[in-house]
């Protein structure tokens, strides 16, 4: 009788560490021991609807947004999308860089480069 051998799929390397990344809880550890931080910003497509809710469910969370009031170093550019991803990213880190951190109804993505702009550092 021939025995059956199990095959697992082929995953090509960039998949895989795809999926290492999806695990690594928002911090990519290169070969070299490097790592790579990570943000969370809102998705350019999302709706004022989405934004206002993300905007309202992260500081209900973090418990301070003034860092995107009038006066605040996030403040401008006044616009929803900026508010939202600047508050998306404070809650995406205070809560352990986790890729479901930043998912937000799928209107949230995580990038590798900082958006901090002007005055405006994020985390």
């Amino acid at each position: 009788m021939a025995k059956k051998v199990l095959s697992l799929p082929f995953l090509p390397l960039p998949l895989l560490l795809l999926l290492f990344f999806f695990a690594s809880g928002g911090i990519l550890k290169l070969a070299n021991g490097q790592e790579m931080k990570t943000w969370c910003v809102a998705k350019p497509s999302s709706s004022e609807a989405e934004l206002a809710a993300n905007i309202d469910f992260a500081c209900n969370q973090i418990q301070n947004c003034n860092i995107i009031q009038e006066g605040g170093p996030c403040y401008y550019p006044n616009t929803a999308i900026n508010h939202a991803s600047v508050v998306m990213n404070l809650y995406y880190q205070l809560n352990g860089r986790n890729n479901w951190n930043c998912d937000f109804r799928a209107s949230g993505l995580t990038t590798l480069s900082d958006p901090s702009h002007g005055g405006c550092q994020y985390a």
